[in-house]
């Protein structure tokens, strides 16, 4: 069955209404969608919808709601928080399709000393845009019941300051005294989890030292030089795989 998702405030009790303009023309050329088709509607809150497509126009679609379910996130799982520095190219466009299909709660691109990429006020609000779409198209395909939160691009000093709600703070790098991040992960019994992944050359000392202040825990990835998009991948991939097994 075909999934879409609409914002809240375009859902009442039984009818939900889809005007964005991408949506609307993905399910009408590629979807093909017929009135009186059935489809899985998803919102920003956690509920989903069995609906039915009732009219359908060029620039919006009416469902009526057959049935709706709640799938609040289960305070005894973990929520994966990744702040990763922007690397070059379109790269951060695959490192945002990745985490959302492996469950990220949030994903935060990062600015640190060494991030090659420097965006300009306009570029940020262009690629925030571009990586919202990407994030709901990872969802949609993943079968997510909920979007990631996409967050503002930040700097890590920023990061740093407003990480005090996190359990545990992971930060994987090439140099220094570093635990393996299974220890870590079987040593703790922590639930909201924010791990930072350093650009191409890693953070500067004075990141590590700025992190480690700010409760940061120093982890190694093993012995294999790893792209930023790698890491990001397989440190979520791990823990998602380690709290499901242990």
């Amino acid at each position: 069955m075909h999934r879409l998702y609409c914002p809240s405030q375009n859902i009442s009790d039984n009818k939900i209404i889809i005007d964005n303009k991408d949506q609307v023309h993905h399910a009408k050329n590629v979807l093909r969608l017929q009135v009186n088709e059935e489809v899985v509607i998803f919102d920003d809150k956690g509920n989903e919808y069995r609906s039915v497509l009732d009219k359908l126009s060029p620039k919006s679609m009416i469902f009526k709601v057959k049935d709706k379910k709640n799938f609040i996130l289960n305070p005894s799982k973990i929520k994966i928080t990744v702040a990763c520095a922007i690397p070059k190219d379109s790269r951060m466009d695959e490192i945002i399709d990745k985490l959302t299909q492996l469950g990220a709660q949030r994903i935060i691109p990062l600015e640190t000393e060494r991030v090659i990429v420097k965006l300009d006020k306009h570029k940020k609000i262009l690629r925030q845009e571009r990586w919202k779409k990407i994030a709901l198209n990872a969802s949609l395909q993943s079968q997510r019941n909920t979007l990631p939160i996409l967050e503002p691009i930040k700097k890590i000093g920023q990061l740093l300051s407003d990480s005090g709600s996190f359990d545990l703070k992971l930060i994987p790098t090439l140099t220094g005294e570093r635990k393996p991040l299974k220890e870590i992960l079987k040593e703790s019994k922590s639930k909201n989890i924010l791990v930072i992944i350093g650009p191409e050359g890693d953070f500067t000392s004075g990141e590590l030292d700025s992190a480690k202040k700010a409760g940061c825990i120093p982890v190694s990835l093993g012995d294999l030089v790893l792209r930023v998009e790698t890491a990001a991948v397989a440190v979520v991939s791990f823990i998602r795989l380690y709290y499901e097994n242990c």
